[in-house]
């Protein structure tokens, strides 16, 4: 299995405890950002750590951040790049995240504030392959309580409590004001709205898959006539699964809304286009997607084929 590492209390205490759970299976990797001056040296003394602990291996890989979402969502895509990689040289190992309860509940509150649907509200899952995240019940407190008892030197990112962060500003100001107002309790309870939604999500999106097996043809064109009469949490399931079967990426709610509304309220309107210069039409009763400019040298658009479903 492969830890990450960052040298902070949360990854530096599930290193700990994977290393006494399995002996000898652990390969730490410690991401360096090259955010920070030195940041290649703090990387070193991580990975040390990760072998002064009893994993079996541990190695730094440095990662170029882009710009695209903002530096966290930058950084993040930089590292999660660098962590599947490292997965699928290693026969696609699970990779262990310290993510405790406390990351949930910002992840939640981020979303409610961002206006995100249940799947986004039900925040991270326990297990998302390669993604396992063993912390989730366990408060940051804990975590570095047992580094303290283990004698481990925790590093304190800095970016961890710079405001221009939006979950840094979460974190130590948002969370502690709702406990004062609310009277305490606002991280378990919106961890606890998170495992609701995300077994709700869950029944729902198995509804949707079994939806869209039944009302994909083999051209890969979709019944919008049956799909019509379906509720809209399943129906929109429906239409989400099918655009990103057939190549759709960086569908927003309001991309699925536009074409849910040529489903269940049709009048012969069309759909905007969608990223990755793809288009949704209606003909017959059943929903095609096509790539490519409507009109390139006089060519039609082609079509985007039937997705892997069938």
């Amino acid at each position: 299995m492969i830890v990450a590492c960052s040298g902070g209390a949360d990854s530096l205490a599930l290193a700990a405890a994977a290393v006494h759970v399995a002996p000898g299976a652990v390969h730490g990797v410690v991401v360096d950002h090259g955010l920070q001056d030195g940041s290649g040296d703090r990387a070193a003394v991580a990975a040390d750590q990760l072998r002064g602990l009893g994993a079996a291996s541990a190695e730094v890989v440095a990662v170029e951040v882009g710009t695209a979402g903002g530096p966290e969502a930058a950084a993040r895509t930089a590292r999660h790049a660098a962590l599947r990689a490292v997965s699928r040289d290693r026969g696609d190992a699970p990779v262990l995240l310290g993510h405790t309860l406390d990351d949930q509940a910002e992840t939640v509150l981020l979303g409610l504030g961002r206006g995100s649907g249940a799947r986004s509200l039900a925040g991270m899952a326990p297990w998302d392959p390669p993604w396992c995240r063993p912390l989730l019940g366990i408060r940051r407190a804990t975590t570095r309580a047992a580094c303290a008892a283990l004698g481990l030197a925790v590093w304190d990112d800095p970016h961890n409590t710079d405001p221009r962060y939006t979950r840094a500003r979460l974190r130590h100001e948002v969370l502690p004001l709702l406990d004062e107002v609310l009277g305490g309790g606002v991280a378990p309870a919106l961890a606890r709205t998170a495992a609701q939604l995300a077994d709700d999500d869950a029944a729902l999106s198995t509804l949707a898959a079994g939806r869209l097996e039944l009302l994909v043809d083999a051209d890969g064109s979709l019944d919008a006539v049956v799909l019509a009469g379906d509720p809209p949490a399943v129906r929109r399931r429906v239409l989400r699964a099918w655009l990103a079967a057939a190549g759709a990426r960086e569908l927003s709610d309001a991309h699925v809304r536009a074409v849910d509304s040529v489903v269940a309220q049709w009048r012969g309107q069309g759909v905007p286009p969608l990223p990755g210069e793809l288009e949704v039409v209606r003909a017959r009763g059943r929903l095609r997607v096509l790539e490519g400019p409507r009109h390139v040298s006089g060519a039609p658009a082609r079509s985007a084929g039937p997705p892997p479903t069938r």
